[in-house]
């Protein structure tokens, strides 16, 4: 059994070497324990540290792509490279890799295919309490979405099972937290948490340059998703949404002309009809990106196959490799 520990970074020169030094080399359950250092493009010297740090394996991508698109390079190069379980976690040292048995024992058990790592958002000192409500927010939103009960969305403290991992496709260019909890519902993934520690702040976050653009990003990114994979559920509460003000106009005006006050009314009509019409659209938009929802469904399983033949002809390689090399 093989554990590939992955680390996207950016510009991490500095944060990095703490990082790995904390990162084990043994775990219980793994034969082997190896780590993958993606570089998103940095314009310092992340790759050259994680190489003197002694990483296995280090991905350099050719220009900076974000970190939800490093996050996928790296499953699929772990993927690659063998891993039967993939844990993945930040380049500042946020986690206390210590947890890392305890993220993977899940998965271990069979209990689940996807584990995050829960951390403990009220002890957390640096969190504003404005933080602490967002992030409760945010992670009850995604629960919503996602039909998981998982309490930390925006964790990336992680770990996936390769079967799970060859199923994920993030299509949110900035974060890929939120979009993997909802993936793994929507598939029937087996997902669940376990509480894990934290270390102490290095830096400021990247990801968000302030708490109003991280508030901005996490509306947009759920909304985004909910749609994209439940768009007929989503579009029809929006459509009911605008169908009700006109229901109600359209009975304003029919107890008025009962009354007997129906004149100059007309313009309530005038309302009900635009509102009507407007979520009949949306409502067979809903239709449509349902039938195109299912078509992407079957792009990512064909996907998931195709990714899944590459590595066992990999592995075939490898091996016939290794048997051969004795004789020669």
């Amino acid at each position: 059994m093989k554990l590939i520990i992955q680390i996207p970074c950016l510009n991490e020169a500095e944060s990095l070497p703490a990082t790995l030094a904390s990162l084990p080399k043994q775990v219980t359950y793994f034969d082997t324990v190896e780590w993958l250092v993606i570089d998103d493009g940095s314009t310092d010297n992340t790759s050259e540290v994680a190489h003197q740090s002694g990483v296995d394996h280090v991905l350099r991508l050719p220009h900076n792509q974000g970190l939800a698109k490093a996050f996928m390079a790296g499953l699929e190069e772990s993927l690659r490279q063998g891993a039967d379980v993939i844990v993945n976690t930040d380049a500042d040292n946020q986690y206390d890799a210590s947890c890392i048995p305890d993220l993977v024992a899940p998965i271990m058990s069979g209990e689940a295919q996807i584990v995050i790592g829960a951390r403990p958002i009220e002890e957390i000192a640096h969190f504003s309490p404005l933080k602490r409500r967002l992030q409760r927010l945010g992670s009850f939103a995604v629960r919503l979405a996602s039909g998981t009960s998982i309490p930390d969305a925006a964790s990336g403290f992680r770990a996936f099972h390769r079967d799970a991992a060859m199923q994920l496709y993030v299509f949110n260019p900035f974060t890929y937290t939120l979009e993997t909890i909802i993936q793994a519902g929507r598939k029937y993934i087996p997902i669940t948490s376990v509480p894990v520690r934290v270390n102490g702040p290095t830096r400021p976050s990247r990801l968000f340059r302030s708490t109003p653009v991280y508030i901005w990003q996490s509306i947009k990114t759920t909304l985004r998703i909910a749609t994209l994979y439940r768009p007929l559920r989503t579009l029809s509460w929006v459509a009911l949404f605008m169908a009700l003000p006109g229901v109600i106009a359209i009975l304003r005006f029919l107890f008025l002309y009962v009354s007997g006050d129906g004149r100059g009314h007309i313009q309530s009509l005038a309302i009900a009809g635009t509102l009507l019409s407007i979520a009949a659209i949306i409502a067979m938009g809903g239709l449509i990106a349902d039938l195109v929802a299912a078509n992407r469904r079957l792009l990512e399983d064909i996907r998931s196959r195709l990714l899944r033949g590459e590595i066992e002809r990999a592995s075939s390689v490898k091996r016939d490799a290794q048997v051969r090399s004795p004789s020669t």
